[in-house]
């Protein structure tokens, strides 16, 4: 059994390995993150191989790392949320939705909730030009200040702040359908 497990591991990084990276990259900061992720990837992978089938190894694959960069991502929700909401009349009902997402209960219903705007936030970036969706990630999801951007790239600081307004315009709009069904209830 142990050979068979190794067989499979090996194959699956070989199978996944080079394109998982790659999405895990395109989605973090930098290059450590994305290893440590995908080292995450492939320790859980390892862990549940000899446990429970897995039939789709590569959508298995992708999902984890998706919950893992949305767990790296986590912890800048609530500026981010102050950022990406639509801008309403009724702060009572931007307050509910932030309650929401930012409760601490583990409820079946809330982590569906936080799934949902995880992954509806991440095709909505995916849509964006990489200029914007890298400064959006960079200043939203890691904590990197624009002048150190501007460091970074290159580019003035001005022209980093307009990328961003043009990616929050973006996710406002691709995001206020998701916004008005969660507040309705």
């Amino acid at each position: 059994m142990p050979e068979e497990k190794n067989n499979t591991i090996i194959h699956a990084i070989t199978a996944y390995g080079k394109n998982l990276l790659g999405f895990i990259r395109r989605r973090v900061n930098n290059d450590a993150d994305a290893e440590d992720i995908l080292q995450d990837v492939w320790y859980q992978f390892s862990s549940v191989i000899n446990s429970e089938p897995i039939e789709q190894t590569g959508a298995w694959l992708y999902r984890v790392a998706r919950n893992k960069i949305l767990d790296k991502h986590k912890k800048h929700t609530e500026t981010l949320l102050d950022d990406i909401l639509p801008e309403t009349d009724d702060e009572d009902e931007a307050a509910d939705f932030k309650a929401i997402l930012m409760t601490e209960a583990k409820t079946p219903e809330t982590e569906y909730l936080r799934n949902l705007f995880w992954e509806q936030l991440f095709v909505a970036l995916d849509e964006l030009p990489e200029e914007q969706r890298q400064v959006f990630i960079w200043h939203e999801l890691d904590d990197i200040s624009f002048a150190e951007i501007a460091d970074r790239t290159g580019e003035k600081v001005q022209t980093l702040v307009s990328r961003k307004r043009y990616a929050v315009l973006h996710l406002r709009k691709r995001l206020k359908q998701l916004y008005e069904e969660i507040t309705e209830y």
